[in-house]
C-alpha cells in the first residue's frame, strides 16, 4: 500500500513540475515572448522537458502558434470545435504529431527561434515529433536507480498517461467547449477556474487568448493562476525577466 502511494504521488509529482516547465517556458516564454529565461533556468527547463516528455521545443511552439493562428477554424491543430471534445481529449497526441511533422508548419510558425545543438540532437527524423525517447528512458532509469525497477516503470507509466492523455489535452478539449466561462466574449476559448490548479493556469484559456502576451492568465478576483507566484520568484532571483505587460480587467 505504501509502495503505492509513492508511485502515485511521484508520479503527480513529475507531471506536475513537466507542465509547470511546459506553461512558463514553452508556452510564456518561446511562444509568446511575455518571458526572457536566463541561460541557466532555460538549461533547467530544457532538461526537465527533455526525461519528463521528449518534446522538441521547436514543434511545442510551432503547433501552438499554428493554434493561434487559427483558434477553432480550420487549420486549428486541435479544435474540439471542429473535431469534437472526445477525439480531441482522447487523441490529442495524434493531432500533435501530425501537425509538428509538418515542416512548413515549423518552418512558418518558429521564425525567430534560434536552432542551437540540443534542438538539432532532439530533431530525429526516425523517432518522429512527440518523443525522443532517450530523455524519457534515461529518466526512467534515474526512478529505477531510487525506487527499483517495477516502482519506477510504473511512475514514468502513470505519468505518461496523466500528461499526455489526461492534463495536456484537458487544456484544449475544456478550454475550446461551445458552452464554457468566458470574460472576453470575442473569444472562443473559455475558462476554467478550477482545472487552472491543476494545469498551472492554463485552463484559463479564455483570458490568455484575449491576452496573448500577458504573463499572468489570472484577470478578475477569484481567478488563480498557480504559474505565477514561480514565475515572480524566479524573477526575484534574476533566472528569467518579465518582458510584457500584465492583463487586467
Amino acid at each position: 500500500m505504501a509502495t503505492a502511494l509513492v508511485v502515485i504521488l511521484v508520479a503527480l509529482s513529475i507531471t506536475t513540475i513537466a507542465t509547470f516547465t511546459t506553461s512558463i517556458y514553452l508556452h510564456r516564454g518561446l511562444t509568446h515572448g511575455s518571458l526572457k529565461v536566463g541561460r541557466f533556468m532555460s538549461a533547467v527547463f530544457r532538461v526537465i522537458l527533455w526525461v519528463t516528455t521528449g518534446q522538441d521545443r521547436r514543434e511545442w511552439v510551432a503547433v501552438h502558434r499554428k493554434h493561434h493562428a487559427f483558434t477553432d477554424v480550420p487549420g486549428d491543430p486541435h479544435s474540439p470545435l471542429l473535431l469534437g471534445f472526445w477525439r480531441v481529449q482522447l487523441w490529442n497526441v495524434y493531432y500533435y504529431i501530425r501537425e509538428a511533422r509538418n515542416h512548413e508548419t515549423i518552418a512558418k510558425y518558429t521564425k525567430g527561434m534560434r536552432v542551437d545543438w540540443w534542438d538539432r540532437l532532439l530533431a530525429k527524423p526516425i523517432v518522429g515529433s512527440l518523443f525522443d525517447l532517450a530523455g524519457p528512458v534515461l529518466g526512467t532509469l534515474g526512478l529505477c536507480w531510487i525506487f527499483g525497477l517495477w516502482p519506477a516503470i510504473s511512475i514514468a507509466f502513470l505519468h505518461g498517461v496523466l500528461y499526455v492523455f489526461v492534463v495536456a489535452p484537458l487544456i484544449n478539449a475544456v478550454g475550446h467547449r461551445r458552452n464554457g466561462a468566458r470574460n472576453y466574449l470575442d473569444q472562443t476559448a473559455t475558462n476554467s477556474k478550477l482545472l487552472a490548479w491543476f494545469t498551472a493556469g492554463e485552463s484559463l484559456h479564455n483570458n490568455h487568448h484575449a491576452h496573448q502576451r500577458s504573463p499572468r492568465f489570472a484577470v478578475r478576483r477569484g481567478e488563480v493562476d498557480p504559474s505565477w507566484p514561480v514565475i515572480k520568484v524566479l524573477a526575484s532571483l534574476r533566472l528569467l525577466r518579465i518582458t510584457a505587460r500584465l492583463a487586467v480587467w
